[in-house]
């Protein structure tokens, strides 16, 4: 077959079905997604993520490791801590646990971070559980 012989051929469907997805695709980017119902757990993972910030633990949406900053992050770690204190004989049995792994997570990781040393990590739990 020669060159001036060869078409490209576009027909009406594929531009139908390009313009869809495309209109499919704004809709969803419009559209934000929906919130998880607020509870006692969100809110703890809301102060533990940022007690995370604060170890230097999250990377920026860029994907750099942000810096540390020990203050912040025993100041988010003391607040779990008011929050248990607050809470106490008012939780079931999952969220105390929840918030004893958090708080023993979190300590153990600013006793890393701030010292140098090795931390006991993963699967421990805390001595009051």
């Amino acid at each position: 077959m020669a060159d001036d012989e060869r078409k490209i051929i576009v027909d009406d469907d594929w531009k139908a079905e390009a313009q869809a997805e495309k209109e499919r695709l704004a809709q969803e980017v419009a559209q934000p997604e929906e919130l998880p119902e607020a509870g006692f757990a969100e809110l703890v993972n809301l102060i533990a993520m940022q007690a995370m910030v604060g170890l230097g633990m999250v990377a920026s949406p860029t994907g750099e490791r942000l810096p540390a900053n020990f203050e912040l992050a025993k100041h988010f770690i003391d607040m779990l801590q008011a929050l248990e204190d607050k809470t106490k004989g008012n939780l079931d049995d999952d969220e105390k646990k929840m918030m004893d792994q958090i708080l023993y997570e979190l300590r153990m990781r600013y006793i890393q971070a701030t010292t140098g040393g090795a931390a006991p990590m993963g699967g421990a739990t805390s001595p009051t559980a």
